[in-house]
C-alpha cells in the first residue's frame, strides 16, 4: 500500500456516503488520477488549448506595460466614470473564487462527500481567480510599483496606509483570502503529492513531489496531524465565503452614489459571487471530465448538485434585482427611483436587459430535471451566467456613474481596446494556470477517492 493511501479502518470512512461510480479499487483510483500527471502523453487539444491561452496572456502582458508606459488615460475612463472596467473584472474575478472556497470549507464541514470529486480543481480556481483579481487593484491606481504602499509595513517615516479607503480594505480581503486558501488547497495535497513520489517514473520527479510532499509517510502520526491541520484550515476559510465579498460590496455601499448606497449589498454579492464561482466550476468540470475520461469520479450527481446550487443562488440574486427595485420606490427618494427608470430605458438599458436574461430568466430552466441533466445545456447555461453576472457588475459601476445626482455631471463611458485587451488577457493567465495545473498535479484528490472506495468496498462485504 502506497504511503499515502489511509487505512481501510480510517475512523472517517464509516462515516461515507459513496459518490463515485462503483466498480473502482484502490490501485485503480490511483492509477487513474495519477496516470494523467505521471504517464499521459500531451495531446494536441491539450496543445493547441495552451497555446491559445499562452497567447492571451501575452496580450494582458502588452497591455499592462502599455498601461505603465502610458498610464490610465489608455482606458475608457473619465469624469465622472472613474471606475470603469478595472472594477468590474476586480469584483468578478473575486465572486469566481468563492465556489472554490465553499466547496472545500463549508461543505467539508458540513460532511457533504460529493464534494470530493471537485473540491481540488475548485480550490485551484479559486487560487487562479485570485490572482486575476489582484491583479487590479494594482494596475488601476495608475502607479503599481508603488503598491507597497497599501501594506501596513514598518515605516521609519511614520507613513501607514489610510485605513478609510476602500483600496485598503480591499488589498486585506484579497491577501488574507488567497493566503487562506493556498494553504488549505496545498495541505489537501500533501497525500497526493507522496503518492506522486511513489509512482513517479523520473529522478527529477520523484524529487519534485518528494520534496512537495514534506516528509509524508502515510503514518498514524501524519494522519491525525493531517486532519487537524485541515479542519483548522476549513473552520478559517468558511467565514471568508462572507467576509471577502462583503468587503468588496463596501467599496461601493459605503459611498453617497445612487444604486449604490444600500444595505442589501453585503448578502446580494455573496450570493452573486456562489452563483457565479459555481457556474465557472461547471465550466471548467464538463471539459475536464471529457478530456481525461473522468466521468466515473465526475459524475451526473456532481453536475446536478451543482445545478440546484446555482439555482438557489441564482433565485437570491433575483429577489436582490426585486429588491432594489422596491426599496428606490418605498424610499421615495427621487435620485433612486431616476436610477431605476435609466437602467431601463437609459442608454446602457439593452446591457440591464440582457442581464435579467441571463441572470433571471434563462436559469429558470434548471427547475427541469432533464436540462439539470443535460451535459452541454449545463455547460451552455455556465457560460451565460457567467456572463450575467459580468453584466451585473458593469451594470452597478457604469449605470451608477453616468447618471450621478447633477445632470451637468453626467457621462457616458465606453470601453477602449486596452480595456478589452486586459480583460481577455486575464481570462487567458485564469486558463493557462488551469492548463498547468491539470498536467502537473492531480486535478482530482486522490486520498479521498480512496477512502470513497474503501466504504463503498466495506459496505458490499
Amino acid at each position: 500500500m502506497s504511503a499515502a493511501q489511509p487505512p481501510v479502518n480510517h475512523p472517517e470512512i464509516r462515516r461515507l456516503v459513496p459518490v463515485l461510480a462503483p466498480g473502482h479499487t484502490y490501485e485503480s483510483v490511483t492509477e487513474k488520477i495519477s496516470g494523467v500527471v505521471l504517464t499521459r502523453p500531451l495531446g494536441l487539444g491539450w496543445l493547441a488549448g495552451f497555446a491559445l491561452a499562452f497567447s492571451l496572456l501575452m496580450m494582458l502582458t502588452v497591455a499592462v506595460a502599455w498601461l505603465i508606459a502610458k498610464g490610465v488615460g489608455i482606458w475608457g475612463i473619465n469624469i465622472p466614470i472613474g471606475w470603469g472596467f478595472a472594477i468590474v473584472n476586480f469584483v468578478w474575478w473575486i465572486g469566481i473564487g468563492h465556489a472554490g472556497t465553499l466547496i472545500s470549507a463549508i461543505l467539508f464541514l458540513l460532511n457533504q462527500k460529493w464534494r470530493t470529486s471537485i473540491n481540488r480543481f475548485a480550490e485551484a480556481m479559486t487560487l487562479f481567480a485570485v490572482a486575476c483579481a489582484g491583479l487590479f487593484p494594482l494596475i488601476h491606481t495608475g502607479r503599481p510599483w508603488m503598491a507597497y504602499y497599501m501594506f501596513p509595513y514598518p515605516s521609519t517615516m511614520g507613513i501607514w496606509p489610510q485605513f478609510r479607503s476602500p483600496l485598503i480594505w480591499d488589498v486585506f480581503a484579497v491577501s488574507t483570502y488567497g493566503t487562506v486558501s493556498l494553504l488549505f488547497w496545498f495541505v489537501g495535497l500533501i497525500p497526493d503529492l507522496a503518492t506522486l513520489r511513489d509512482r513517479a517514473p523520473h529522478q527529477w520527479q520523484r524529487m519534485i513531489f518528494g520534496a512537495l510532499a514534506m516528509g509524508w509517510r502515510g503514518s498514524a502520526r501524519h494522519w491525525h496531524r493531517y486532519q487537524s491541520a485541515y479542519m483548522l484550515l476549513a473552520g478559517l476559510a468558511t467565514p471568508l465565503v462572507l467576509s471577502v465579498h462583503t468587503v468588496v460590496s463596501f467599496d461601493f455601499s459605503v459611498a453617497i452614489v445612487p444604486g449604490w448606497h444600500t444595505t442589501i449589498f453585503p448578502p446580494y454579492f455573496v450570493a452573486g459571487a456562489i452563483y457565479s464561482g459555481f457556474a465557472m466550476v461547471l465550466t471548467i468540470a464538463i471539459p475536464l471530465r471529457a478530456a481525461y475520461g473522468l466521468q466515473d469520479f465526475i459524475t451526473m450527481r456532481h453536475l446536478e448538485n451543482m445545478a440546484k446550487v446555482m439555482l438557489a443562488t441564482g433565485l437570491i440574486v433575483a429577489y436582490g434585482y426585486f429588491f432594489e427595485w422596491f426599496l428606490a420606490g418605498y424610499s421615495g427618494n427621487k435620485f433612486d427611483m431616476f436610477l431605476v427608470q435609466q437602467r431601463f430605458h437609459g442608454p446602457y438599458s439593452p446591457y440591464y436587459f440582457a442581464l435579467i436574461l441571463c441572470n433571471i430568466l434563462t436559469p429558470q430552466l434548471l427547475w427541469i430535471q432533464k436540462v439539470r441533466r443535460n451535459i452541454p445545456a449545463l455547460f451552455v447555461m455556465s457560460l451565460i451566467i457567467n456572463t450575467g453576472m459580468w453584466l451585473e457588475r458593469f451594470v452597478i459601476v457604469v449605470i451608477s456613474l453616468t447618471r450621478d445626482f447633477m445632470p451637468s455631471a453626467w457621462g457616458r463611458y465606453s470601453a477602449t481596446v486596452w480595456d478589452y485587451a486586459t480583460f481577455v488577457g486575464t481570462l487567458g493567465l485564469f486558463t493557462t494556470l488551469l492548463f498547468l495545473f491539470a498536467r502537473a498535479l492531480p486535478a482530482i484528490a486522490m486520498a479521498e477517492m480512496r477512502e470513497l472506495v474503501a466504504h463503498q468496498t466495506e459496505e458490499h462485504e
